[in-house]
């Protein structure tokens, strides 16, 4: 086993990325957060891409047991299986080093998605799950019998959780931490990291620059795939980190499943336009969808079909209204397709406040719109553009939460949101109760779909279940491989 050297916490901070001047401007450039402790660590040039994996589905996993950073579960069959289906996720990728916890759930799933590769698998003991000492071993209704109001923090207040004396979830970010410096510090451009559930987490959230009361917020599913870009600054400061996505799962990411252990009370399925006539713009709302954007609004609306939606909402713009469109014809033919034998009525309703891109349009009338997908879009717009933007975001997270919260009598409504990329990256972060300075943290496809549930209801933070998933546009998928 290499060991990896521990280093200073990587902590986000304010850092002002390089911005071309616009003629004859006087506004002010934005400031964006990056993570300064980690540009000593990004050797490479070019945009160092990290994939993390979970695990496949464990024989505790199975039973309902408390693993903990104990190592007498591995994979079932099932478990095998997913790890297969992620092996071929990434066949076509030519990563330079696999990193892995060396319990046995975990080092089998690497070696199935590592397959053939010559290329080195660095073991890492600092990548186990999170330590749950007198936890370890128990069915999660043994827990709740023999530690009542322990276990009860541990469900409710994780970050102040203790336990044995020990602190268990601020004890994993400052292990992921220690992790990142050696992580991103190997000679590689590309690097998997196959580890665990929390670990997962804690690796995502100190990366960003999220803290431990971001436990549970980040789903990390069995053999679910994250993807995280560390891109060095033009100028050789800080990195710009991007979360590309989270948790592409093997399955469908509207399965069902639990959302930290708790069932979610209402779901929230942002969808991502199809793309648009301009394909050097794929974000921009106000066109009519291309040929790539039909068919991605049609697999959108098939992958959704098996769900009862209740409402779907929409931006104003052409291409969300074509998708929206698409989605509530589907859902309602759902009886004539064998699916449900109750005809559905959907409400469709557009909704001005998701029409961010008008009001970037308006702060910027010397310009044309930035497109999310673009590297470091936050970087170009100037201030008073990205206040505007931020300020409709969050009157339309807070119209959306209205619309939830009023449909109480039914706790599994499941509402379909419509627009461009940056509209949803701007609920994202205000679903998490983030600030402005996050936007440029978080990247969306044309034709892709998110997932926020509540398991506490409206009123409470959501978890992100998905960020980016493109699985299911098949052919038309974006690759999670793909170069940044």
């Amino acid at each position: 086993m290499i060991s990896l050297p521990l280093t200073t916490p990587i902590l986000p901070s304010r850092c002002l990325l390089h911005q071309t001047r616009r003629p004859n401007s006087t506004r002010r450039r934005f400031w964006i957060r990056s993570s300064s402790s980690l540009h000593e660590h990004v050797t490479a040039k070019k945009t160092k891409r990290v994939v993390l994996v979970r695990h496949g589905q464990s024989t505790w996993n199975e039973e309902g047991r408390i693993q903990g950073s104990s190592d007498f579960s591995v994979l079932t069959k099932k478990g095998e299986s997913q790890a297969e289906i992620s092996r071929q996720m990434l066949i076509d990728d030519s990563f330079d080093v696999c990193f892995t916890s060396p319990l046995k759930r975990s080092k089998k799933t690497a070696e199935i998605i590592w397959g053939s590769r010559e290329s080195e698998m660095i073991f890492n003991y600092e990548l186990r799950e999170i330590d749950l000492y007198s936890f370890q071993g128990l069915l999660k209704k043994e827990g709740k019998e023999k530690f009542g109001e322990a276990f009860k923090q541990w469900l409710e207040d994780p970050a102040n959780f203790i336990i044995d004396g020990h602190y268990p979830v601020r004890e994993l970010w400052s292990r992921a931490r220690s992790c990142w410096p050696g992580i991103l510090a190997h000679e590689s451009k590309s690097v998997l990291v196959v580890a665990h559930n929390a670990v997962n987490q804690a690796l995502v959230a100190t990366a960003i620059g999220l803290g431990t009361e971001y436990f549970r917020s980040l789903l990390q599913s069995n053999c679910g795939v994250s993807v995280l870009d560390f891109t060095p600054s033009a100028d050789g400061g800080s990195p710009h980190v991007c979360l590309n996505r989270l948790n592409q799962t093997p399955n469908s990411p509207l399965a069902g499943g639990s959302s930290g252990g708790r069932k979610a009370s209402k779901q929230v399925i942002l969808v991502c336009h199809g793309q648009g006539n301009n394909e050097d713009s794929a974000a921009t709302n106000d066109q009519s969808m291309n040929m790539l954007g039909v068919i991605q609004s049609q697999k959108t609306a098939e992958l959704i079909l098996d769900l009862r939606v209740s409402s779907i909402v929409c931006s104003p713009g052409t291409a969300s209204i074509e998708t929206a469109g698409v989605i509530s014809r589907v859902q309602e033919a759902a009886s004539c397709l064998g699916v449900d034998s109750v005809p559905r009525h959907v409400k469709t309703k557009q909704m001005n406040e998701l029409d961010i891109e008008g009001v970037l349009r308006k702060s910027n009338q010397d310009n044309d719109v930035i497109a999310s997908s673009q590297p470091g879009w936050l970087s170009q717009l100037d201030e008073e553009a990205v206040s505007a933007l931020w300020n409709r975001s969050g009157k339309a997270w807070e119209s959306l939460l209205d619309e939830l919260s009023d449909e109480e009598s039914n706790p599994g409504e499941i509402m379909v949101v419509v627009g461009p990329p940056m509209t949803h990256i701007s609920l994202i972060a205000q679903c998490l109760n983030l600030t402005k300075e996050w936007l440029g943290l978080f990247h969306l496809d044309a034709g892709s779909i998110s997932v926020i549930d509540f398991p506490d209801g409206p009123s409470r933070r959501g978890v992100i279940r998905c960020t980016n998933y493109t699985a299911h546009l098949g052919r038309w998928c974006i690759p999670i491989t793909k170069p940044a």
